[in-house]
């Protein structure tokens, strides 16, 4: 059993600042009254799974606290989903509490008003703590189980990769519904650090706040860039930016350590709490992910990145507990020094500014218009985002490919919806008569060049 982190901080350091939102900075004994009156709002209404829907903001922060106290699983959907893929996966929940914009859902604003405040009590780091969706190559969405001790493994592992103290403060402008905005909250607590969490990432507003004072971060190759255009030199009180959510350039990296940040380049997974790797400070360079953090550990097998350790999921809701390695489905190897160096994604795996988009998911929507009859999705270059797709469809009748597009669109979120639509005669097979994606991306390059 262990102390909540929040609970701890409010003994040890309770005027010490937990949270920054819009200018309002909450201490932790202010946190910890909210997370005690949240888990009092959960408690009431004995519900043993919540799920919840919404973009970021500073009721989630006591919420995640409060799931853990409470024992309570608590499901992140991703805001940026269509309301058609949000059904099935409540289907896949079951019965549980709903909060935020979910079909008849309590409010998040309201939810926790007039509670009855519980003590916080030992957690039991066996516990889950939060499930979080992923697909996978048949495009049926999973639900990765991450306990207690899970997050906490994790957090312990980056506050010593980047040297975190109670004096660091840490932008959060990652979607809460992410491992990785999941895994900033949990750090912070950890830490006795303090959490400035944002809507949204802003370029304007994420460099002003790494101006003034805020020691971390974290990014992604699309939002350093765009940090990039608007500053150009930022002062030595930042101590670390994590660069993850796929490959990032290493001119990009090259660029960003001119202007006086930091950067970090870091490999991780939602299956993993997020990091398993990531470089270390005075000792980056780009070239790789790093080492593997404390606590974990990193093996190829044919090519196949592999992991296991204290920060791994459970298992997936439903499916038999994970035993032993992870099997990534990523490409890579370790290099002379034990760095590792990822050499592509998943094949099925297309890497959108941060965003996973699973082509199997995208080409089973596509195929419920009467009019495809066959379809595939390849990730395609795309200088802002890394990466988007691009769909090749075999159909019956002359259509015009706005409808494809417009027909995702009312079924996918946009992030998903491919950003190219090619009409072919077919698609190519291999002698297994699967498609053949490597001959279809070449055939896609010779027509698009």
């Amino acid at each position: 059993m262990t102390e909540c982190p929040v609970a701890r901080a409010a003994r040890l350091r309770p005027d010490a600042p937990a949270l920054v939102w819009n200018g309002r900075v909450s201490t932790y004994r202010d946190l910890d009254a909210l997370v005690r009156t949240w888990h009092g709002a959960l408690a009431a209404r004995g519900a043993r799974r919540a799920a919840v829907r919404s973009e970021n903001r500073p009721e989630l922060i006591p919420l995640l606290h409060a799931a853990a106290r409470a024992g309570i699983e608590l499901a992140l959907f991703n805001a940026r989903l269509a309301d058609a893929e949000v059904s099935p996966l409540l289907d896949r929940l079951g019965p549980a509490l709903r909060l935020g914009a979910l079909p008849g859902a309590a409010p998040l604003e309201a939810f926790a008003a007039g509670a009855r405040p519980a003590e916080p009590g030992q957690l039991d780091p066996e516990r889950v703590h939060t499930l979080l969706f992923t697909s996978g190559t048949t495009g049926r969405p999973k639900a990765a189980q991450l306990s207690i001790g899970a997050h906490h493994a994790s957090a312990r592992a980056s506050i010593e990769t980047l040297r975190m103290d109670a004096a660091s403060s840490y932008l959060c402008n990652l979607p809460l519904f992410h491992v990785g905005g999941i895994a900033t909250v949990v750090r912070c607590a950890v830490a006795g650090a303090q959490l400035v969490l944002h809507p949204r990432f802003d370029a304007v507003a994420a460099a002003e706040a790494l101006g003034s004072g805020v020691t971390h971060a974290s990014l992604v190759a699309a939002t350093l860039q765009r940090l990039l255009e608007v500053r150009d030199r930022f002062p030595g009180t930042v101590r670390a930016v994590l660069v993850g959510g796929g490959p990032a350039p290493a001119e990009l990296l090259a660029r960003a350590r001119a202007a006086g940040l930091p950067v970090l380049h870091t490999y991780g997974l939602t299956e993993a709490a997020s990091q398993v790797t990531a470089e270390r400070l005075g000792d980056a360079d780009g070239a790789t992910a790093g080492w593997p953090l404390p606590g974990a550990e990193v093996r190829i097998v044919e090519g196949e990145i592999q992991v296991r350790g204290p920060t791994m999921m459970l298992g997936y809701l439903g499916e038999p507990p994970l035993r032993g390695w992870f099997r990534t489905g990523d490409l890579g190897e370790l290099d002379a020094r034990g760095r590792l160096v990822v050499h592509a994604r998943r094949e099925d795996l297309i890497v959108s500014g941060g965003e996973n988009v699973y082509p199997a998911e995208v080409e089973a929507a596509l195929r419920t218009h009467p009019d495809v009859v066959e379809c595939a999705v390849l990730p395609w270059p795309d200088e802002e985002l890394g990466q988007v797709g691009c769909a090749a469809v075999v159909l019956r009748d002359h259509l015009d490919t706005g409808e494809l597009e417009r027909h995702c669109q009312q079924r996918l979120a946009a992030f998903k919806v491919p950003r190219k639509f090619l009409i072919v005669d077919s698609l190519p097979l291999t002698t297994g008569n699967k498609l053949d994606r490597v001959a279809l991306l070449q055939r896609l390059r010779a027509i698009l060049a």
